[in-house]
Parts: C-alpha cells; structure tokens; sequence
C-alpha cells in the first residue's frame, strides 16, 4: 500500500505539528508514508472564491503530483470535499465548454483515491482504536465540508470513543456552522463572528478542557473566538488527539 499525505496548506503555514501527528499515527498502525514535496494547494481558496479557470492548473498539479499513489490522506475535510466534490465540477465544465476531457480524467483519477484521514482510518485500515492515549475531557465540532459534503458521520466519534483516558462530552448545536466559511469570514465579517460567539458559548458549557475537529481552518476561527472569550478551552485537531500515546501526549 502506497499511502501519500496531502498536508494542506493551512496546516504547513501554521499547524505544521497536524501533519507531523497524521505521519505518527500511521506510522504507528503500520502504514508507510511518503509526502511529494511538490504538492501545493487544492485550489479551494480560488475555486470557492469564484476564479473557476484558475484553480483548474491546480486540479492537473494535484493529479500529477499524487500520480501512483494507492491512497491521497489529509487531515482536512474541506479539502477532501474540493477534491471529490468540485474536481469532477470542474472537469465537466471544461468539457462542456469544448476543451476536451483531460481535466475530467485527471479528476477521475484521484478522486477515488483521496481520503479524510477518519475516513482513511474506519473504512480503509478498518479500525476505531487506534492505541491513543489523552487525559483530557474533549468535545468534538462537526465541520460542515465533513458533515454535510462527506457524511464523515460517526467516524470521528466512533474514534474519539476508543481513546483511553479520554471523557468525550456532547456539544449542543454541533450541527451549526461555526462561522468560518473560508472568504465567507472576511466577505461577511460580522454575520461570521456573531455565528463564531454562538459555537463558543456552546463549547465553553461543554465544561470540556479541550474542542476538537477535523479541520484547523474552523479550528482557528474557534480558537481565536475562544481566545477573545477569555476561554480556557484549548482547539486540538483530531489528528494530534490520536497521535498521543501514554509516553507522549501530544
């Protein structure tokens, strides 16, 4: 099985540690991992934006890039959602608009073969214990590309459960946005925070020392809403919640 980590670009400008804690844990579970240094980004930023012809170069240097590959994995479901979702989008309307079916194949070729790193875990490797260890009590935050454009569902949940020394807590409204939305944040700046203060006020009731979800885009924007708060509660991707073992929590 040739495995290939997709980092992202949100967690290789600033959660470089994500990545690092994706590698340990497969490492740890027996699974070799490679990282193309040639990757770059999806293209979400610019196709979510509007710029449909400019995130197409994107599209084609992802497929070459992860060329060979049995399995794509990232620790980001927004970025899963743009390759399974948007990728094949974009293919079509090249095609439609008479440049041919190069754009759809090389969508076709990885969308099968790129995976959120839950997904990966449950439905490929097949197992919810993962040997982690957190002594922490953790509530969880459904990002909305996980929840309603890859029905990760329970698999995040279903892994969090097996994590000894974890108290998972339920969040109230976790089905809500957060507010984030990538350029929705910065297009519709105020709507975006009244939806953050709403996911922190919820998490804060939670009485949990630490919130987690698959996405350290959401992440931050409940983080630095926390943080504003005053709030103690401590945004922790899943990955690195996984990654922990009783001799090194991470």
């Amino acid at each position: 099985m040739r495995v290939a980590l997709f980092v992202t670009c949100v967690n290789d400008t600033l959660y470089p540690r994500t990545g690092q804690a994706v590698v340990t844990l497969l490492e740890r579970l027996g699974v070799e991992v490679d990282f193309p240094a040639a990757q770059t980004c999806c293209g979400q930023p610019q196709y979510n934006t509007g710029y449909r012809h400019e995130s197409e170069p994107l599209l084609r240097h992802y497929a070459e890039v992860f060329a060979g590959y049995d399995h794509i994995v990232t620790p980001s479901g927004s970025c899963v959602a743009m390759v399974r979702d948007n990728y094949p989008r974009l293919g079509a309307r090249a095609r439609a608009e008479g440049r041919g079916g190069a754009l759809a194949e090389a969508a076709a070729s990885v969308v099968p073969r790129t995976y959120e790193l839950t997904e990966f875990l449950v439905d490929v490797l097949g197992v919810t214990d993962v040997g982690a260890y957190y002594p922490h009590t953790v509530t969880y935050h459904p990002t909305c590309h996980g929840l309603r454009v890859l029905g990760l569902g329970d698999r995040p949940l279903a892994l969090l459960r097996q994590v000894r020394g974890l108290k998972l807590v339920e969040l109230a409204g976790a089905d809500e946005c957060c507010g984030f939305g990538g350029t929705f944040a910065v297009k519709n700046a105020a709507v975006s925070a009244a939806m953050g203060a709403d996911k922190a006020r919820a998490i804060d009731a939670t009485g949990a020392d630490v919130v987690c979800t698959v996405d350290n885009s959401c992440q931050t924007h409940i983080g630095g809403t926390l943080s504003r708060r005053g709030s103690a509660v401590r945004p922790v991707h899943l990955a690195e919640i996984l990654a922990s073992t009783e001799g090194r929590v991470l």
